[in-house]
């Protein structure tokens, strides 16, 4: 436990967020004593220019060498500039930049030196979140299913329900708010879901020289290929049974099941992926949601949010209709995550991650005097 922050009571955490679909760094603050949250304070966005989303993407799917420390420079620089404006907060929960996940293989790999960004800011900095999950048998992901919990008791909610984060891999979290707490069984199930936005933002990256579909745009004159969708939802990993996680790479061959179509019909047919994907997870709920709330970036895709509506047969909206922040969720869940792993507390258990017993995973490190 950090000193810092004592043994009870609730705190100013910030936590920060780089995901796989390497737009930027979200920070945010979140007032919380790590079992609930007490409110949410200031947040920003630090976009990632071009040359460094070069470096990254360069690094993904590597686990040494030369691309993986340069992706790390970039990580740390950009951490550093996000987060030094923040004040008055009293823990930073640092997730790092995911270039390589395989759980059941390597590992998992996230670059990013939180104990460099401890002394630098002069806080107490919790990092390296995934690996004491992995190594105690986990999927070491989703991780932000213990946060989904404390958001619906904070928006009230009463029955179950699912949150759906759409960053560059879906994860779906079931949660059940008739528990206490997150760790009890069947209070959660979560797992990814399939590719999200990372195969549209590659295809038109290569394709059109654009980092994303924004609103849709190139998706929404495009017209489905259904044998494409057909052979897509006939990979294995869509027949395993949850909890599981995804390297952002593992589908890259949607994109090849789309190399013969024009960018519009490319782009419609992998938002049709990740849409089927998402419905096919749905059927592993153990009761059908009172609603799916949406977060992360696929949220602003009218054209994805419309195939949800279609295809999963219950009220999907973007998390801002039930009071929260789609675009900083991620980062608030690892601001929450640093609280709880610095008071000792689990972040994730077998209907999460499938590891064998409940886990606080994360490593707290204080910056020297």
């Amino acid at each position: 436990m950090s000193k810092a922050i004592g043994k009870s009571g609730a705190v100013r955490a910030l936590g920060a967020m780089s995901g796989t679909s390497l737009d930027g760094v979200d920070a945010a603050v979140v007032i919380t004593d790590g079992a609930r949250i007490h409110g949410f304070g200031e947040s920003s966005y630090r976009e990632y220019t071009a040359q460094e989303r070069s470096v990254l993407r360069a690094g993904l799917g590597k686990w040494t060498g030369p691309e993986v420390e340069a992706a790390a420079e970039v990580c740390d620089t950009a951490h550093a500039a996000a987060l030094a404006a923040f004040k008055d907060v009293e823990i930073i929960g640092f997730h790092g930049q995911t270039l390589a996940h395989a759980p059941r293989r390597q590992g998992t790999l996230q670059v990013g030196d939180g104990a460099a960004l401890a002394q630098r800011l002069g806080k107490p900095v919790v990092w390296d979140f995934r690996s004491g999950d992995v190594a105690l048998g986990g999927e070491g992901a989703p991780l932000a299913p213990f946060f989904h919990f404390a958001c619906a008791k904070y928006i009230g909610a009463a029955k179950p329900l699912c949150f759906l984060n759409l960053g560059g891999v879906g994860n779906l979290t079931y949660v059940d708010p008739r528990f206490d707490k997150p760790e009890e069984p069947g209070a959660l199930l979560a797992f990814d879901t399939g590719p999200a936005n990372a195969p549209v933002n590659d295809l038109v990256q290569e394709r059109l020289g654009i980092p994303w579909d924004a609103d849709g745009k190139v998706a929404r004159s495009g017209q489905v290929e259904t044998g494409a969708l057909e052979l897509f939802l006939a990979e294995p990993y869509f027949a395993r049974m949850p909890p599981k996680s995804l390297d952002r790479n593992d589908f890259a061959e949607m994109v090849r099941l789309v190399n013969e179509l024009s960018d519009a019909d490319a782009a419609a047919t992998l938002i049709a992926m990740c849409a089927a994907a998402v419905a096919q997870g749905m059927e592993h709920c153990p009761e059908p949601p009172e609603a799916v709330l949406v977060t992360g970036g696929g949220r602003h895709n009218p054209v994805l949010m419309e195939m949800l509506r279609v295809s999963l047969g219950c009220p999907v909206k973007p998390v801002e209709d039930a009071g929260l922040d789609g675009d900083m969720l991620e980062a608030q869940a690892f601001a929450h995550l640093a609280v709880r792993v610095a008071r000792g507390m689990p972040t994730s258990a077998p209907g999460t991650t499938g590891v064998s017993a409940c886990v606080g995973g994360g490593v707290v490190s204080v910056p020297e005097e």
